[in-house]
């Protein structure tokens, strides 16, 4: 009976080892990133659980994933796709070719809520020369195709819409089960096509908006890692030895975004005077605690073809009152400004913020809302006059600046406004290849999108992540996923 408790107990410790326990903040509203906005979807599903034809590498380079290689024809119009032998899903079906043509056509289909679906709507056809092989024609040049390919927008899903509650994918975890409220759990897929991955046997996301009670589930060894940490603990935890702190720039940016058809906010100068009213500088020093960067177009700084656009409305109060004046509000004015309760990160900006406009007489009325009301009114329904939300971007400027064209008219932030001279500029961005004219062109669109104050760009947030020492693996892409694929722990 002895040796039956000792071994039980071994198991029990080599199962304890083989489990990495994450503290989230936010609570994805679904499981499935296609038919869902929120970010925290992609953050913790995408390379765990879901999986691309391409992935971003090291240096924002594309590198194989399901696809093995690939080939453009000349015009640019053709991409050929050769798929890794031998995938299947975690229901048992197979990833083949139809099945890819099958998960690109359910993102086209407007019945099927595919969240973004104009990133594909310049597929014409797709076709199926044999099992591993997919071939994509394009209605025209897309600069961005193969960069769209990696992203979570694109992941390769099996022919169904119940992934929001039973996601299905390829990657190297399979869902096991989501307690609301409480945690996510996936275990290793005893299938995986890579022998080598992934190290561990089970995830388990922990559902934590308390940074107080996130930090002392740390310390007590509840959790070995918390995902988004905020920069006070990230100061509390710097100099301990039992844990490491990991810190490196996005590609996520902060905004104020403003609702053009509410009131004195459609007013040109009025958005001016918010943006002259706004310190950066005070916002990364009081919210951020030096672990973010002043930005200011929808390009996170290390964005590619990035471009400072800082110097357009920099912090001046008096400009700021002169532009108020100008536009009939002399003594300012009051708005409401409606912050997601569960992002920390947002809500401090937003009580910085208050302050900051009360010194141009332009009140705030800060409203916290819950997560999953924010996606529903906020963005969904565009009822609110002001909020701020991070933005993830897409690497390819084509992706990320593509809210601002004439294809998102209703997004949440562009409705009531319209650019002609930005739009014939993106379109020339998602065509042309030639790198120096394409920065050229971004650049201008940023100026435009800044000068025009669609939103007010705020500052770009570090990732800051913290574990406990022993955990192995762990790494800070620029893009916005929590790659646990080479995770372990000693």
């Amino acid at each position: 009976m002895r040796k039956v408790f000792l071994l039980l107990s071994l198991l029990a410790v080599l199962g304890w080892a083989a489990e990495l326990r994450v503290a989230i903040s936010t609570e994805p509203p679904s499981l499935d990133p296609t038919t869902n906005a929120a970010a925290v979807i992609r953050l913790l599903l995408q390379y765990n659980l879901y999986e691309t034809l391409l992935e971003i590498g090291e240096g924002g380079g594309l590198r194989p994933l399901l696809a093995q290689h690939w080939e453009i024809s000349e015009d640019g119009l053709v991409y050929t796709f050769y798929l890794r032998p031998g995938v299947r899903f975690h229901d048992g079906t197979p990833c083949d070719a139809e099945a890819v043509r099958r998960s690109f056509l359910r993102a086209q289909d407007p019945a099927r809520g595919h969240v973004h679906r104009p990133f594909f709507l310049n597929i014409e056809r797709i076709e199926v020369p044999d099992a591993l092989t997919v071939r994509f024609f394009l209605r025209k040049p897309d600069a961005s195709f193969l960069t769209l390919l990696a992203l979570g927008d694109a992941v390769v899903v099996p022919d169904r819409d119940d992934l929001g509650r039973r996601p299905i994918g390829t990657g190297p975890f399979r869902f096991v089960r989501w307690d609301p409220g409480y945690q996510l759990r996936l275990e290793r897929n005893p299938f995986y096509w890579d022998p080598e991955r992934p190290k561990l046997d089970a995830l388990v996301f922990r559902f934590i908006p308390d940074p107080a009670a996130q930090l002392v589930a740390l310390r007590a060894g509840d959790v070995d890692v918390v995902a988004e940490v905020t920069p006070e603990i990230a100061q509390a935890l710097a100099a301990d030895p039992a844990f490491v702190v990991l810190s490196a720039p996005q590609e996520l940016v902060q905004v104020l975004a403003i609702n053009k058809q509410r009131g004195p906010l459609g007013d040109l100068r009025v958005r001016q005077a918010l943006a002259h009213a706004v310190d950066r500088r005070q916002l990364i020093e009081l919210v951020a605690l030096g672990y973010a960067s002043p930005v200011g177009s929808h390009l996170a700084p290390g964005a590619l073809y990035y471009a400072d656009m800082t110097w357009v409305y920099p912090y001046d109060p008096e400009r700021a009152r002169q532009l108020l004046a100008e536009a009939g509000y002399p003594n300012g004015f009051t708005a409401t400004l409606t912050l997601p309760s569960n992002y920390v990160f947002h809500v401090r900006t937003g009580e910085v913020l208050a302050a900051q406009l009360a010194q141009v007489e332009v009140k705030l009325n800060l409203v916290l809302v819950d997560w999953p009301t924010w996606l529903e009114r906020v963005f969904g329904q565009a009822d609110f006059e002001l909020t701020v939300i991070g933005h993830v971007g897409r690497v390819d400027p084509a992706l990320t600046l593509a809210f601002y064209g004439p294809e998102r008219r209703e997004y949440y932030f562009r409705r009531g406004w319209e650019n002609p001279e930005l739009n014939e500029l993106l379109r020339l961005g998602a065509v042309v290849a030639d790198p120096e004219a394409r920065r050229s062109i971004y650049t201008v669109a940023q100026y435009l999108i800044t000068k025009e104050v669609v939103n007010v760009f705020l500052q770009s947030p570090h990732r800051i992540l913290v574990a406990r020492r022993g955990v192995s693996g762990l790494r800070l892409p620029t893009l916005y996923v929590l790659d646990l694929r080479a995770a372990a722990r000693a």
